[in-house]
This record gives C-alpha cells, structure tokens and sequence, in this order.
C-alpha cells in the first residue's frame, strides 16, 4: 500500500509541480523514483511561491535559506540538497558567480560571499569576485567562504572556518579563522 501511495504522489506531482518550477531542476536522483525531492517541492510551495521568499528562484529551495542571483549559481542537478539545509547564504547579488561541484555538500548556516563591503564607504561593495567550489568537498556548518575563494577537489573545510583565501590543490583538511591547511588526504 505504502508503494503505491508513493507512485500516486509522485504522479500527482509530475503533474503539479512544473507549474512553478523549471522542469530542468525536476530531475536527477531526487526525483527519478524519489519521493523526498517531491517533498521539497511541496514544502517550497508554501514559502517559496506563494509567500515570496526566494520567490525569483527556479528551484525547490528551504525558507530559510537567502539565494541573490539564483541564475549565477551552477550546480549538479543530483546535488539539489544542498539548497535544503537551514540558515545558508549564498550571496552574489551583482554578478559574482558560485560554482559548486558534483557531489559536494553544503552543512547549515554556511555563508558563500562573492563581495564585501568597501571598507573605505559601507555603503557600496567591491567588485564582485567568483567562487569555486570544485568536486566532492564538503563545507561544514557556520563556515564562511569569502570572495575570490576556489577549493579544489575533495577539500573538507572544517566547521566553523573562514575562508579568506584559495585551496586549488584540493585533497586537503582546512580549518580556523583564517582557513589554514590542516592535514593532507589520500588522493
């Protein structure tokens, strides 16, 4: 019974759901035969299209999430999860770019921040500067990546950390305020 339920849902969704967001974010392991992308969407539903917030996003995003440009964020479709967490920031508001790799994870309260304010005038903000996150790394809760910052594959960047500068080589531990490496992994 609980099968079948599952296919109902499912079906009703196929049919509801890209009404209110692109089919293109609609796939992937979330969805083919998954019930919890499904669940996002509807969730999202409530907040997202019908109280507006991150309304602009074409995407099954959590409430309590703030997105800027949602369409200077490039990501995996198989990795849609990391826009389900709570407290995440993902700030590129004047064109800075966030690339995020396949199969990297995005823990609560992270902040991605493509630009800062001058420090000379609070009232405007430097020139916006990319950030890159390459493949399979994972960002730990209340971490903060600053602007210009690229992570190479399989970095882990410890809770808590402040990423000021880039980690291209990858394969690493990083941690503290600023980032420093930590330890090396097994490529």
């Amino acid at each position: 019974m609980r099968l079948f339920m599952h296919r109902i849902f499912i079906l009703i969704s196929k049919v509801i759901i890209p009404l209110f967001y692109k089919k293109e974010f609609l796939k992937g392991r979330w969805f083919d035969d998954n019930i919890e992308g499904w669940k996002w969407c509807w969730r999202s539903l409530l907040f997202q299209k019908l109280l507006g917030m991150n309304r602009h996003v074409p995407f099954p995003v959590s409430h309590n999430n703030i997105l800027g440009n949602a369409g200077n964020i490039h990501f995996h479709i198989n990795d849609l999860n990391i826009f389900q967490h709570f407290g995440c920031y993902f700030q590129n508001w004047n064109g800075g770019k966030i690339v995020i790799g396949e199969g990297t994870y995005i823990a609560p309260n992270v902040g991605l921040i493509t630009e800062n304010h001058n420090i000379y005038d609070l009232d405007s903000h430097d020139e916006p500067k990319d950030i890159t996150i390459s493949n399979n790394c994972w960002i730990g809760m209340n971490a903060v990546i600053l602007p210009g910052v690229t992570l190479g594959d399989s970095t882990i960047v410890g809770a808590g950390a402040v990423v000021t500068k880039s980690f291209e080589e990858g394969h690493c531990v990083i941690g503290g305020v600023p980032a420093k490496k930590i330890k090396d992994l097994d490529r």
